[in-house]
This record gives C-alpha cells, sequence and structure tokens, in this order.
C-alpha cells in the first residue's frame, strides 16, 4: 500500500502563508481528524484545525480527490498561518496519525508514476524551480507546459507511421497495394527529413548552458585594464584593481544578468612570458578560458587571437593619448562613464544572439539532446535499400526519443503499428 505523505510546499516559515500537502490513501481521513468534514472538492473552506481538542489554527482546506488530483492519488492542500511554531504543531499532527514526511521530490515522482506529467515535464518543473534568469524561466514553462513532450510525441508518431510502411513492406511487398521498393525509397526520404529538423532542434543551447551563462572571458596582456572592465561589467568590484602588472594570478569569474539572459564573466591572468611558475599557471588558465569561451573581449592593441567570437575593446581608453583611431579597434570604447558600459553591454549582447534561446526555438537537456543525437545517427545511417536494416534503425531512433519522456517504445510502437494500420487481410 502507498503510503501517505505530508511536505510544506511553501517557503520556509515564517511567512504570510504555509502551503502544507497531504497526498496518499489516508491524506482526506487524516485531515479530516484535525479539521472535521471536508469541503467540497477544489472548493476552499475555511476550517478550525485541532489536534486532541487543542486549537492548532484556522486554515483553508482544499481537497483534490484521485486520480484528477496533481500526484493521481487524493490530495489535500492546507493553507494555513505561517509562523513556525504553526507549522510544526500541523506536521506533528500529521505525523502521529502514522503519515510520514515526503522525501524530496516525492510528489513529483508520484505525479509521473501516475501519468499526470511524463518524464519531459518532470525536468521542466525541477527547471522552473531553479530557473533565475528570464531565459530559464521561459525554456522551462516551456517544459512543463508540454512543448517538448508535443514535439517528441510528434517525432514518436512519424517514426512509429514510418516502422508501420516498413513493417507492411516486409509482410506484403508482394502485394500490388504495398509499394515494396517504392514504399522503402519514401520511408528513407521521410527519415532523413526527420533527421535533418533534429539537427535544427540541438543547434539550440540547452537548458545547462542556460543555467551556466554564456562565458564572456576578458584576455589580453597584463595592465590591460582587463579588472576594471570586469567590475564595470558585473557592477561590483569583484576583482582586486591595481597599477601593478601581474594583479590577477587566476581565473575570477561573476554571474551577471542582463536582459533577462545570464551571462558569467570571466576575468584571466594577464598574457605574457613568465619565469615565475605561478605566474605561469594563471597565463595557461587564462589561455585555456579563452579557447572555451562563447566571446572574447580582448584588450589589446593587437588583434585578438582566432577564436569563434570576439569582441576588440580599446583598452585603457581613459588615459591621455589613448584615442580611438578608425584604424584601431573596431569595438565600443571601455570607460568608466555608464553610457560606454551600457553600449558595450548592446555589442555582447548582439554578438552572443545566436547562443539565445528564442521564441521558436527548443531548449533540451543534456540527456535529451544526446537522445536526439542518438536518433540523427541511427535515422541518417545508410541501409543500403535494405528493409531490415531500415526497421532496425527505426527502432533505435524510437526507443532513444521515447526514452525522453519516459514510456515503451517498444509497446507505443506496437500500440501504433497495429491500431493505425490494417496491413492484414
Amino acid at each position: 500500500m502507498t503510503d501517505t505523505i505530508f511536505a510544506l510546499s511553501s517557503g520556509r516559515p515564517p511567512a504570510a502563508i504555509a502551503l502544507i500537502r497531504v497526498s496518499g490513501p489516508q491524506a482526506i481521513v487524516a485531515v479530516m481528524a484535525l479539521a472535521g468534514p471536508l469541503p467540497p472538492p477544489r472548493r476552499a473552506g475555511v476550517r478550525a484545525l485541532r489536534d486532541g481538542g487543542r486549537l492548532l489554527d484556522r486554515a483553508l482546506v482544499l481537497v483534490f480527490p484521485g486520480p484528477g488530483s496533481a500526484t493521481g492519488e487524493d490530495l489535500v492542500e492546507v493553507h494555513a498561518h505561517g509562523g513556525r511554531a504553526v507549522v510544526a504543531a500541523i506536521e506533528a499532527a500529521l505525523a502521529g496519525q502514522g503519515l510520514r514526511r515526503a522525501e524530496a521530490g516525492e510528489f513529483t515522482r508520484r505525479a509521473l508514476i501516475a501519468g499526470r506529467i511524463d518524464l519531459a515535464e518532470a525536468h521542466g518543473l525541477a527547471d522552473l524551480l531553479e530557473a533565475e534568469t528570464e531565459a530559464e524561466r521561459r525554456a522551462a514553462i516551456d517544459a512543463v507546459e508540454g512543448r517538448v513532450s508535443r514535439a517528441v510525441r510528434g517525432w514518436l508518431d512519424r517514426l512509429a507511421g514510418l516502422s508501420a510502411r516498413v513493417e507492411a513492406a516486409l509482410d506484403f511487398g508482394d502485394e500490388d497495394d504495398v509499394g515494396g521498393d517504392a514504399t522503402l525509397a519514401g520511408v528513407e526520404a521521410a527519415a532523413q527529413a526527420l533527421a535533418a529538423e533534429l539537427r535544427t532542434v540541438l543547434t539550440a543551447p540547452s537548458v545547462e548552458r542556460l543555467r551556466d551563462g554564456i562565458r564572456v572571458v576578458i584576455g589580453g596582456p597584463p595592465n590591460a585594464g582587463k579588472s576594471t572592465l570586469f567590475n564595470l561589467l558585473a557592477e561590483r568590484e569583484a576583482a582586486i584593481v591595481s597599477p601593478v602588472a601581474g594583479t590577477t594570478r587566476d581565473r575570477i569569474e561573476a554571474h551577471v544578468v542582463r536582459g533577462g539572459v545570464g551571462y558569467l564573466l570571466v576575468d584571466t591572468a594577464g598574457l605574457t612570458e613568465t619565469s615565475d611558475p605561478v605566474e605561469a599557471i594563471g597565463v595557461d588558465r587564462a589561455e585555456a578560458a579563452i579557447t572555451t569561451a562563447d566571446l572574447l573581449l580582448w584588450l589589446a592593441d593587437d588583434a585578438p587571437p582566432p577564436v569563434a567570437s570576439a569582441l576588440w575593446v580599446h583598452a585603457r581608453a581613459d588615459l591621455p593619448g589613448r584615442t580611438v583611431t578608425p584604424e584601431g579597434p573596431d569595438a565600443v570604447v571601455a570607460r568608466s562613464a555608464p553610457d560606454s558600459v551600457d553600449a558595450l553591454w548592446n555589442r555582447i549582447a548582439a554578438a552572443t544572439e545566436d547562443q539565445s534561446v528564442t521564441s521558436d526555438s527548443l531548449a533540451l537537456h543534456e540527456q535529451q539532446r544526446r537522445a536526439c543525437s542518438i536518433a540523427v545517427d541511427a535515422l541518417g545511417r545508410d541501409g543500403g535499400g535494405d528493409a531490415v536494416l531500415l526497421a532496425e534503425n527505426l527502432r533505435v531512433a524510437h526507443r532513444s526519443l521515447a526514452g525522453i519522456i519516459g514510456i515503451d517504445a517498444t509497446e507505443a510502437m506496437l500500440d501504433s503499428l497495429f491500431g493505425r494500420f490494417c496491413i492484414g487481410k
């Protein structure tokens, strides 16, 4: 028998309101023991909560009978006052009836087991709870609202249909109403089209990249003003600034959110030849950071190194004689004036625009992206017109994509095969 669980589902007290959720076969009975007769399903009612005749609190109570609840089983919500003592008293009264405290994520796990949500939606809910930027929030909402799941189910439907056509060619290829080689050629073309669509999906940033932020590395020689610019962009004194060359010996990082997008700013040691072993380590780490940067802000009079994306920033522009000429760096001048810093941020946003999530892009977790990559590889294999090999490639792709939403790919494929197509006579 499934345990009945309870947990505080709102923020840590003290707070104005504390939401305590109770889920399981004894949820309604347990809350009735505290509140007496409960309000009708999905209607809030004020009830006095008592434990052994002792008044604990007056709270709003809502009942959600299973299986139509969030967890798929009887669920009761108690909206009480958010003091620590109130919450502790209600939880103690529930525990005294044999209910147990929920484990981390257990309500969502029960929703998944009950089929109220799928695996992709569960991922989205976890992301929504952790979202710190607008880009993360949008991607998480897409997953919670089923956008990822709908896309995956659409791909699975197409694969199931293609598999059914291959099975028809295998079993009934000698009959006139089944196309044989022509059918297989059409299936291969459709599989290639789906693979191309999945490749497009994989060009969007992953959920993990949204969380980590776009990596903006500040590089250049010693005493070029890298730490000064780092502090200006971070809007805080995150790095030590000194006229002494080599002040920064290691990478310094700061997370910044601009326009709903997360950035990871990285200040680095100055690139130089050195015999100091500690400074040499800092130079090596700076070079490594530059090679992995999504965008390099290069503060030097020489051209930036060959990287994927760089902005050549005019270094130490506040010093006399350091004016920008048409032949000089083509980036925004880095000064301490707010409008100059904002202008540089605008250039950074424009240079990294392709690494942000757009309204029509689909952000996937790395695990989900790996599943898509496996499907792309399977669909791209040359089966040489062999129906058996083609069927196996489709099966591999289907099974991999089905794992994204946590369904049994084999069962789903059979259901589609026998439910949609009538291939027997």
